[in-house]
């Protein structure tokens, strides 16, 4: 099963974790702690702990939460001598609350409106539409005996034509790696294999040989087919969280484009326009 995604993957992707990062449980906001004579508020610990590094996650919640609260005390240590410093003043740093605000915004607006409108049937739904748009392909469950010349392939045939089990032989006199396992390529569909292999393969029936050798760029194959199906789609398990992605990409990308629709967006720099209209021309329109 084949899903086209939509354009803007690396900014779909930034979106969906800084999004998901964000999303603290509401709850009362209480002061746990202070920092000189400034509260430190829980909702500040709910945010610690989503922003930890990940391999943090290995640790049990309660200590996970203690490291939050430590980096929590840092951060609130050191915020106050940079405060005390001046460090707050300016338009440069006011640009930068300025742009941490927009972004908090964005994850608020992506968690609320995005994220959490899409169900587990939405998903479900998705994945059910994409098996049915997607017509099954064939595939076949082969082996395969590999030789270095034509005589010695043709010798497996006769063999193989008195009655001689095609696993042994296999066993016995292929080359390739897969002799010691009876020759098994198991399946396979059209594109996996060398060319003139694949031609062969998908012409036999199952428990049919070629009764003439086929040479590739390895060597002389004697090749059985023991199966032909429909490739099964993926189980839903293995995809829902792809199916996710896709459905939660969908539905950023209209929103942007809802929102393209109600705000201008002009780019002034003309090198930043240039480079936007060789990446997609549309973003700088």
């Amino acid at each position: 099963m084949k899903v086209t995604m939509p354009l803007r993957v690396g900014i779909m992707a930034l979106a969906i974790s800084l999004g998901l990062s964000a999303a603290v449980k509401a709850q009362e906001d209480k002061i746990i702690a202070t920092v000189g004579e400034k509260p430190v508020y829980q909702s500040e610990l709910d945010f610690a702990v989503t922003d930890l590094d990940p391999q943090f996650e290995r640790l049990p919640v309660e200590q996970r939460r203690a490291a939050a609260f430590a980096a929590l005390l840092d951060i609130k240590l050191i915020a106050q001598q940079a405060e005390a410093a001046g460090m707050g003043e300016g338009d440069l740093f006011q640009r930068r609350l300025d742009f941490l605000k927009d972004r908090a915004l964005h994850n608020a607006f992506f968690q609320s409106k995005i994220a959490s409108t899409i169900t587990d049937e939405n998903v479900r739904a998705r994945y059910d539409k994409e098996v049915a748009a997607t017509p099954p392909e064939q595939e076949v469950s082969a082996r395969h005996i590999l030789v270095d010349s034509e005589e010695q392939a043709k010798a497996v045939v006769a063999e193989l034509d008195a009655g001689k089990d095609f696993i042994e032989l296999a066993k016995e006199k292929s080359t390739g790696p897969s002799g010691p396992q009876g020759g098994d390529l198991g399946y396979f569909t059209r594109g996996r294999m060398v060319p003139e292999f694949e031609e062969a393969a998908f012409k036999l029936e199952p428990g049919a040989y070629t009764k003439e050798p086929v040479k590739t760029q390895f060597g002389w194959h004697i090749i059985k087919v023991e199966d032909k199906r429909d490739t099964p789609p993926p189980a839903f398990e293995q995809v829902v969280e792809q199916m996710r992605r896709v459905l939660l990409q969908e539905q950023y990308v209209a929103v942007l484009e809802e929102a393209r629709e109600k705000l201008k967006v002009e780019v002034t720099d003309e090198d930043l326009k240039k480079l936007m209209e060789s990446v997609n021309p549309t973003d700088s329109k």
